[in-house]
């Protein structure tokens, strides 16, 4: 439950004297890190595991303040928490402990690092600046809602349907009229002499001009009237249109203002905001909620307070979020869009462990070749391999392929496989392959059939799992479960055999959506179960056991159905 009342949080709750915490077990049995942590994907050290547990043991036994979780409901979330085990002044070993975002409705609570902003403080900008830019969005609402302007919007409205329909009206009459006249001119070419006949076309062509006359002044007429209506409601467009200036104004300029605000210093002693940190990437602009990670807010402490960063851990407390996959306990890599270009800059200074990411996984691997011909290659691909070249690796499945074909129209890329994920892929060779396998793909007359193990041992022994995914635009790669915007994405998976705390499974998509396996296994909606080894979206472990074991479909050329199957190593 949500506190009633704020928690008194005195200045000196938040020196380095009460937000340093000491271990409560022997640790001298312990090395300490060579480097710091690489924040974006990394095993926490054994140090910060032990800090972790102990601030789990403090969150389940605190009784300073309350927030719901979501551990015994279905009403709360839970919350990302941080520790960084540091080294005082004096050379004591500790950590210290921060969450994301706010608790409880604050953002300063004891035994926790403060915000490097405080936006709630009773005396900041932010309330102030905030109340006039809702001050401005209140008369911008209230004007939206005046009744002379939604009474003179609806006239305008009806009265230019009405113009509508009459110069309409007025259209049809003139074809009409030009009909008839056609045929009495023929008729009167026919019946009448010369003289008669110059009469009636006379009067005809007089009866033409009367037509068009009439319906030019009835469009001026309606001009007229519409025009008055108009300049009336444009009265309040053009005053709604400069409250919603006003308003873009004061939240840009708020917006840069608290940006300013937010400065981090990096283990070299320069400082940058949030605007000077994100003027170089490709929105320029921070993401809303940049700076309030736990994260940034760790590492600014310790560089304030003369404390020595030596490793960094996250994780996830409480219930998971409905699209995000976010398990209690578990560890988590920091953020993309916010926190790398602001960790990026913190951490000069510091030797940090090197991004594994940039390293080639695959180098002393081979591909394992299934079939070729003219047309088409199969191939197994191990783990930790690259179906296509990355943006800093470029070995890869199609690279290996390309140099072994080189005299093709291709290698063309027919689909892929995660690097993470072992087994079977198909490239063309020619165009006319190429064609006929794309076709297959989409019409999804290819038959393919996954082996997973997963974490925990299922009940039933099949299902179908169906939960839209979509990119999560401030965390990529990862794909989030989105019913508004996802994608359609269905899984089929039959129990092969259980063990006592692992699951095999055959897993059949019948869509192809990015990490769509390993987010159904793992989201709350889905299995609820990890794949062993995910590192995104459950545990690292020695690789993904995840495996394209099955892959079944039409020769390109011949039309020959092929079956390919290699078996999983795990």
């Amino acid at each position: 439950m949500h506190s009633s009342k704020p928690t008194h949080v005195s200045e000196n709750s938040h020196t380095p004297e009460h937000c340093f915490t000491r271990f409560q077990q022997p640790i001298e049995s312990y090395s300490l890190p060579e480097r710091f942590t690489f924040p974006f994907y990394y095993e926490p050290h054994a140090l910060c595991e032990i800090a972790s547990h102990q601030l789990q043991q403090y969150l389940e036994t605190q009784t300073d303040w309350q927030h719901d979780f979501g551990l015994d409901s279905d009403a709360g979330r839970g919350k990302m928490f941080g520790v960084l085990l540091v080294k005082s002044p004096e050379g004591e070993l500790g950590y210290f402990s921060a969450f994301s975002g706010k608790i409880a409705d604050q953002n300063l609570l004891p035994h926790f690092v403060p915000p490097v902003f405080d936006m709630l403080s009773s005396d900041s900008f932010f309330h102030q600046d905030t109340a006039d830019m809702m001050a401005v969005n209140a008369k911008f609402k209230a004007l939206q809602a005046n009744a002379d302007y939604l009474e003179l919007c609806e006239q305008l409205a009806q009265q230019k349907a009405q113009a509508e329909q009459e110069i309409e009206a007025q259209r049809l009459l003139i074809i009409e009229g030009r009909k008839t006249r056609k045929e009495q001119r023929e008729q009167g070419k026919e019946n009448l002499d010369e003289q008669a006949f110059e009469q009636l076309n006379n009067e005809l062509n007089k009866a033409s001009v009367a037509d068009k006359n009439q319906q030019k002044y009835l469009k001026l007429n309606w001009e007229q009237t519409l025009q008055v209506l108009q300049a009336k409601v444009d009265v309040f467009t053009t005053q709604l249109a400069e409250l919603k200036e006003q308003r873009a104004h004061l939240s840009h300029q708020l917006q840069h203002k608290l940006f300013s605000q937010y400065a981090f210093q990096n283990a070299e002693g320069n400082v940058e905001d949030l605007n000077q940190i994100f003027e170089n990437t490709p929105n320029k602009i921070p993401p809303a909620g940049s700076g309030e990670c736990a994260a940034p807010k760790l590492l600014q402490y310790a560089y304030l307070n003369g404390y020595t960063p030596l490793a960094l851990a996250e994780f996830w407390w409480g219930r998971s979020p409905k699209s995000e996959i976010r398990k209690h306990k578990k560890y988590y890599a920091s953020c993309q869009s916010k926190c790398v270009p602001i960790l990026g800059h913190m951490m000069k200074g510091l030797e940090v462990d090197p991004n594994p990411l940039l390293e080639n996984p695959a180098e002393g691997k081979d591909l394992d070749i299934l079939f070729q011909d003219d047309h088409i290659v199969v191939v197994h691909k191990p783990a930790g391999f690259l179906s296509v070249p990355g943006k800093t690796i470029k070995d890869s499945a199609y690279t290996r392929v390309q140099e072994m074909h080189q005299d093709v129209e291709g290698p063309f890329v027919i689909h892929r496989l995660d690097m993470a994920t072992s087994g079977i892929l198909i490239f063309a060779l020619t165009r006319r392959a190429n064609k006929s396998l794309q076709k297959q793909f989409i019409t999804r007359e290819v038959e393919k059939r996954y082996v997973a193990m997963i974490e925990g041992v299922l009940d039933q022994d099949e299902g179908y799992i169906r939960l839209p995914l979509r990119g999560d635009l401030y965390d990529r790669p990862r794909q989030i479960v989105c019913f508004e915007h996802g994608k359609p994405a269905e899984t089929k998976w039959e129990v092969i055999e259980r063990n006592e705390q692992t699951t095999k499974v055959y897993l059949h998509p019948k869509t192809g959506r990015t990490h769509q396996l390993r987010v159904h296994c793992s989201h709350q909606e889905g299995l609820n179960m990890p794949i062993v080894g995910d590192g995104l979206y459950g545990n690292k472990a020695d690789r993904l056991h995840l495996h394209a074991e099955r892959l079944a479909l039409h020769h390109p050329v011949t039309k020959e159905w092929m079956e390919f199957q290699f078996d999983a190593e795990f």
